[in-house]
């Protein structure tokens, strides 16, 4: 076998996905991971903020191709060419029991859990003909795909006995303060409204009203070419705008917020208050430094890094580490640095479908 996915995640799962598609059998790739189910980690949060719905689009599936995706599903299951319209005017969003059925259904008949491996890989050593993974074996080929490094909680808040994150189980308190003001906050305030909380916001600055966590023209290939055109400096200051708090427009939020806000249970204040429960919802560390495996590959290897992003090539592979005889590759969140939105699944086949055009155009030995 010359091929090894570390992280069985969405990221690694999608990348599993496209291999498959692309001719490989399962006996060919080896994919390391502690969890079986790759939605697991995924499952879990979405469930602790009560999230109903996707915010990606007609391409937020695990399916190696965009069509037929989703929309096509929904319109033959409920009979109805709605799903296929909103998919072509980028208003398809699939509920998550969807994504998640879809996701059970292509792990069973892709093979995936017989190239499964639970192994947690610590350490990647460039060798000659390829990548040595913590005595697991060489491989010519690996895609990393470690997932996000950890939930981020403020400093100032560890200590606080209130708190917990929003990707955490959770009920609601009577008196809620919700830090933070992307979609997992604005969907806090929405599920403690519900609960009939008095819902306190904090935040740092004003969150961007947008669709997509990353603005569309960065899905496309246009734009794309635009993005891998810039400077260091230039793309570092892009992606930390593009990580702004964002959450989409229209009245599912609007209405809700104004009315609780008519009902003086909604507000927003500049720090964290006297309420009974504090909800960070901040999201994930991020950064090299915050992953061991990927800081211990720098640090051995020398690898470059702009800021807190590991620098790779526009198709997400490492360059120094990558040549015409072996791959290695980074896929999901660790990936901004070729794909702005690396943290979607559209972002997850992006680099998955490098990683597939890598091994293929690989001679064999």
């Amino acid at each position: 076998m010359s091929v090894a996915i570390v992280g069985s995640g969405l990221a690694g799962f999608t990348a599993y996905a496209t291999l498959r598609h692309g001719g490989l059998e399962p006996g060919e790739i080896v994919v390391f991971g502690m969890a079986d189910d790759p939605a697991a980690a995924w499952r879990l949060r979405a469930a602790a903020i009560r999230q109903r719905e996707m915010r990606s689009e007609s391409d937020g599936h695990c399916l190696p191709t965009s069509f037929p995706g989703l929309a096509v599903r929904a319109a033959v299951r409920r009979r109805s060419a709605r799903p296929l319209v909103e998919s072509v005017l980028d208003r398809y969003h699939p509920s998550v029991d969807e994504f998640l059925s879809h996701v059970d259904e292509l792990r069973e008949r892709s093979g995936w859990d017989a190239s499964l491996r639970r192994a947690r890989i610590e350490r990647v050593h460039a060798v000659r003909g390829g990548f040595e993974l913590d005595g697991h074996g060489t491989f010519r080929h690996v895609l990393l795909a470690p997932g996000h490094p950890g939930l981020n909680v403020p400093e100032e808040l560890r200590d606080d006995p209130r708190v917990v994150h929003s990707y955490a189980p959770h009920e609601y308190a009577s008196t809620v303060t919700v830090v933070g003001a992307g979609l997992a906050a604005a969907t806090e305030w929405l599920n403690a409204l519900d609960a009939g909380a008095e819902v306190v916001s904090v935040r740092r600055r004003e969150p961007v009203r947008r669709p997509l966590n990353v603005p569309r023209q960065y899905f496309s290939r246009r734009g794309l070419a635009g993005y891998h055109a810039l400077g260091p400096e230039q793309r570092s200051a892009l992606l930390r705008s593009l990580l702004e708090p964002s959450y989409p427009p229209g009245r599912r939020f609007d209405e809700p917020l104004a009315r609780g806000a008519c009902e003086g249970r909604f507000r927003v204040e500049p720090s964290v208050n006297g309420t009974e429960q504090v909800i960070c919802a901040t999201g994930f560390r991020r950064g090299v430094e915050h992953d061991p495996l990927l800081r211990a590959l720098v640090e051995e290897h020398g690898l470059e890094t702009a800021g807190h992003r590991l620098v790779l090539a526009s198709d997400s592979t490492v360059p120094g580490l990558t040549d015409a005889t072996r791959t290695l590759a980074v896929a999901g969140a660790p990936a901004q640095w070729a794909f702005p939105g690396a943290d979607t699944l559209v972002g997850a086949k992006y680099a998955a479908r490098g990683f597939l055009r890598r091994v293929q155009a690989c001679p064999t030995p």
